[in-house]
């Protein structure tokens, strides 16, 4: 999730690119697969499993598909549960419970992207990361070579700091050697860099492969989807803010969209929206309606989705009495 505000749109350029040929079939099909889905946020990421307040359940993968969703992201802080040192060693009791949670997806006939995130270290020295990065998936991939076509992978999530756009686009094609090392075909989801942001696409410089899905994320307007965030400085001044859906607030939305859709047609790849999501403290009501314009206008260009995020604090989910928010589920999912 997208920890600061960015206020600045860099139209993409383009224009300037020359027409190209429509996207690999397979890829394409691939990135529907992954359709409608939500975030395993505050779980797998935390430094343990818990702390943030939420701990996997396997009646949430159930659930979570009864609902009609097609697939879960699984935020996993790998860098929390490995060694300091070569070879870097994952903790095999954590990488168990990975396991598990995709045994429980797969069991319930869902997509499943399994990604990199929160490797602060990475993004604050990324030389000096770099190696425990590749070495970390080197490990991954190995793991989950046999795994279906379901199990996707996500090298990084929301590469900002120093990890800039230059060192991101130097350091993703070796993440992507050592997942291709034993993985050849596995549907690889990447994004750029300035915390996967739509504006950051024109930076992105992606390795010649044909099994790999471009990510964005978004919470624009970020005063109103981080109001009352404890994380976000200054955020306790902007409760209060509405999403009514008018034709200005839409028409922003649309204009990043339209965007990242040319990019992708340009570049010859699909588009993932791999987070968006509004904080609790926002009106139920501004926050469902802000939610299925998000869903409306991702659909509407073929972005698969999956929203940010299922029982906390953006939760569609409540873990407490273990129902459905039905505004924001209805919003993602309902007609």
């Amino acid at each position: 999730m997208r920890l600061i505000l960015f206020v600045l749109f860099v139209p993409l350029l383009t224009a300037a690119l020359a027409p190209a040929a429509d996207p690999p079939a397979d890829v394409c099909a691939t990135n529907k697969r992954l359709g409608r889905g939500v975030n395993f946020g505050n779980a797998l990421e935390a430094p343990k499993e818990g702390e943030w307040g939420v701990k996997l359940k396997a009646e949430y993968f159930k659930a979570i598909k009864a609902a009609g969703f097609d697939s879960v992201r699984l935020p996993i802080k790998w860098s929390a549960h490995a060694g300091a040192t070569v070879p870097y060693t994952i903790d095999p009791t954590f990488a168990a419970r990975i396991d598990w949670a995709i045994d429980q997806a797969t069991a319930n006939d869902l997509n499943i992207v399994v990604n990199l995130h929160h490797y602060s270290e990475l993004d604050s020295d990324p030389d000096g990361h770099a190696a425990r990065a590749v070495a970390l998936w080197e490990q991954i991939a190995a793991r989950y070579k046999d795994r279906p076509a379901n199990v996707y992978f996500e090298l990084d999530n929301e590469p900002h700091e120093k990890l800039t756009e230059a060192k991101w686009n130097a350091i993703l094609p070796k993440l992507l050697a050592a997942v291709r090392a034993t993985n050849p075909t596995r549907p690889v989801i990447v994004g750029p860099g300035q915390w996967n942001g739509i504006w950051a696409l024109e930076k992105l410089t992606l390795p010649k492969d044909d099994h790999l899905i471009v990510t964005v994320h978004f919470y624009d307007p970020f005063e109103f989807t981080h109001q009352g965030a404890p994380w976000a400085a200054g955020a306790d001044k902007w409760k209060g803010r509405k999403w009514t859906g008018s034709a200005a607030e839409t028409a922003a939305i649309t204009k990043k969209f339209d965007a990242a859709a040319a990019w992708g047609k340009a570049h010859n790849r699909p588009i993932y929206l791999g987070e968006f999501g509004a904080y609790e403290v926002a009106d139920t009501t501004s926050r469902a309606a802000w939610t299925r314009a998000i869903r409306t206008e991702a659909e509407k260009r073929g972005f698969s989705w999956a929203y940010w995020e299922f029982a906390a604090g953006f939760g569609v989910y409540d873990p407490k009495t273990d129902l459905w928010r039905e505004p924001l589920k209805a919003a993602l999912v309902g007609k």
